[in-house]
């Protein structure tokens, strides 16, 4: 017998194994083909009811004045989180490239394993010296921070209490823990103290709110908050995303704005976007949170996002500790945003608009309908003016609007210039006369 022949003898019964039959291999194509429909299915559902969501590529760093692909010149940009103006500031962007150079890219690891350098202890010391607060913990991302926090701090003899609009990501935060879970009305403090009733016989009690929610500008009554806590021995946790670095007289946020910063048994969390929604002015991500050191330190125990994610790259945290340096050094930034936030707003309301939330940066125009917010944040593009048309699921059916948010880089000129746009659209489209 040839070796030829006694390999194919010996190897037929394994390659009778190895190929599946013709109809097994047909039914994973099958499945593939009916998930496909589905999703199809799906995507042209949102398309048809005006909710889809575009991305739109820009072409320049981030700032004020921007470059759109599609688009022919300057741009005016009123929809990123940039409240601070520090994106493409020049102290920042060099202490992101010394950083690089003396760093490194990346660390190549988690936090407790080598992922540790001396810049983010350094960060983390100013972030908490600049909240007043004992210690700090870094996370990947904003989200990660409030992922990382519930299910570490309560158990199931504990109690959630947590505002029915706050962020998704502190929802889905209180998903992961065990906790008993209660739902209050919108900054409705009656309904709050409704749940601290009904959550008295929980060991702990942690009660969450935005300190500004995001969508509709509209700042969380953390002085009632915090009697009500205080009254019935709960903890109070607030994202401080859409507010630190320019509430307040020195920016510190929610908590200094209304006068509670002293509440000592206030738990301050803060899950903040480094260099992005901030005073890290939306450039890169990250995120942190501030409170007791002993709180902090068993994050660093348990928080899974903390313990499971690379560190954050040496760039972002260069750009985020000269961030934090320039707003420790100055008041001017916060002092800056309330006249400019005041004259759009004031603006747009004598023009017709119906303008949600409070004295904040964060402005909503409310139109209602979905495909009109769509169509109108078209419309504002090619008159030079960028901004996103919001509709479900980001917000309650029925309630969609352009977000407007103004930064400290924005001057007069260009939120005259806005206004006059949105001006000019709204009355084609029938919104104002």
């Amino acid at each position: 017998m040839s070796l030829r022949t006694a390999v194919r003898l010996f190897g037929a019964p394994f390659r009778s194994v190895l190929q599946p039959c013709a109809a097994n291999a047909r039914r994973p194509y099958a499945a593939v083909a009916q998930a496909l429909s589905v999703l199809e299915n799906e995507l042209d559902t949102i398309r048809a009811a005006g909710t889809w969501k575009g991305e739109r590529v820009i072409t320049s760093k981030q700032g004020p004045h921007i470059n759109v692909d599609g688009s022919r010149g300057d741009i005016l940009n009123f929809c990123a989180n940039n409240y601070l103006g520090l994106s493409s500031h020049p102290e920042v962007v060099k202490a992101g490239i010394d950083a690089l150079q003396k760093y490194g890219a990346g660390l190549s690891s988690v936090r407790f394993i080598c992922g540790t350098q001396n810049i983010h202890k350094n960060l983390e010391e100013k972030l908490a010296q600049f909240h007043e607060r004992e210690d700090c913990i870094l996370y990947a991302s904003c989200f990660d921070a409030n992922a990382g926090l519930f299910e570490v701090l309560l158990g199931p003899d504990d109690a959630v209490v947590s505002d029915e609009l706050n962020h998704a990501s502190i929802i889905d935060g209180i998903r992961l823990c065990r906790a008993k879970r209660f739902r209050y009305k919108h900054m409705d403090l009656n309904d709050l103290e409704e749940k601290l009733k009904e959550s008295q016989s929980s060991r702990l009690r942690l009660v969450v709110t935005d300190g500004v929610f995001s969508m509709d500008g509209d700042v969380a009554p953390l002085q009632g908050i915090c009697d009500l806590a205080e009254q019935y021995g709960a903890l109070v946790f607030i994202d401080e995303c859409h507010a630190t670095g320019f509430m307040g007289p020195r920016g510190r946020g929610t908590d200094e704005l209304l006068g509670v910063m002293d509440r000592f048994y206030i738990v301050k969390l803060l899950s903040i976007l480094a260099l992005s929604n901030v005073y890290f002015s939306n450039s890169l991500s990250g995120g942190y949170t501030v409170g007791p050191k002993a709180l902090i330190e068993l994050l660093r125990q348990r928080s899974r996002p903390y313990l499971f994610s690379n560190s954050l790259p040496p760039p972002v945290v260069g750009c985020a500790t000269r961030a934090v340096e320039l707003l420790l050094a100055s008041n001017e930034i916060a002092q800056s945003m309330a006249a400019k936030t005041m004259r759009f707003r004031n603006n747009m309301t004598q023009a017709g608009f119906t303008i949600s939330g409070t004295a904040h940066p964060i402005c909503p125009v409310m139109l209602g309908d979905a495909r009109l917010a769509s169509l109108m944040a078209d419309d504002m593009l090619k008159l030079g003016v960028y901004g996103i048309g919001f509709s479900y699921p980001v917000v309650p059916k029925g309630k969609a609007r352009i977000r407007v948010q103004i930064s400290a880089a924005h001057t007069d000129e260009d939120i005259d210039r806005t206004v006059d746009a949105f001006i000019q659209t709204g009355r084609k489209h029938g919104v104002i006369s």
